[in-house]
């Protein structure tokens, strides 16, 4: 008999969310080394409908922790920022052993950059890129398909320990929520 047990949600109280040690340069540094060594996020958005759409993205970031990434207008993770500018992140090497993750997530709102900002975001984007990137300015203007996109995080976790349940052996992993003025003080790796 398949049995399910009703488990109470993570938070600071039951330990599996840890707020102690949000302030903690181990944590902030351990946060900024996912960002730095990860050029790829995913980024999870919510339709009109309330239908979740979530799409990996090559990624840029300022000192700020403001992410950065171009997409088509049309695409549907932007049309959802237009009409819902709330998103989620989540930054993780997806090759590390099962068991062993190290994530970066993160809460905020996204919108499209404002057109006087471009210039100095696409040299963000150009800077990380792993290869020559052909594409100027005027691509992301005016009549072009695509636009740059930022994101400002209001709440930020890096994955935890793995927690036994109940003194068993059914491990549950566990979030520390860092402090986001912590982050936006450190200097990134």
């Amino acid at each position: 008999m398949n049995r399910v047990k009703m488990m109470e949600p993570a938070s600071p109280t039951n330990g599996w969310v840890n707020t102690i040690d949000s302030k903690n340069p181990e944590v902030i540094a351990k946060a900024s080394r996912i960002i730095t060594n990860n050029i790829y996020c995913t980024l999870s958005t919510c339709g009109i409908d309330v239908s979740p759409w979530v799409t990996p993205l090559f990624f840029a970031y300022d000192d700020e922790w403001n992410l950065y990434w171009s997409s088509a207008i049309v695409s549907k993770h932007s049309q959802n920022i237009y009409r819902n500018g709330r998103v989620a992140i989540a930054i993780f090497n997806s090759s590390v052993s099962e068991g062993t993750p190290e994530g970066l997530y993160l809460y905020g709102t996204a919108s499209e950059l404002k057109r006087e900002d471009t210039q100095k975001v696409m040299k963000l984007l150009v800077n990380r890129a792993r290869r020559q990137v052909n594409r100027t300015v005027a691509d992301y203007l005016d009549d072009s398909p695509r636009r740059i996109y930022q994101f400002q995080p209001q709440e930020a976790w890096v994955s935890g320990d793995r927690l036994p349940v109940d003194n068993s052996n059914i491990l549950v992993d566990t979030k520390i929520q860092v402090n986001l003025q912590e982050l936006q003080n450190s200097k990134l790796i």
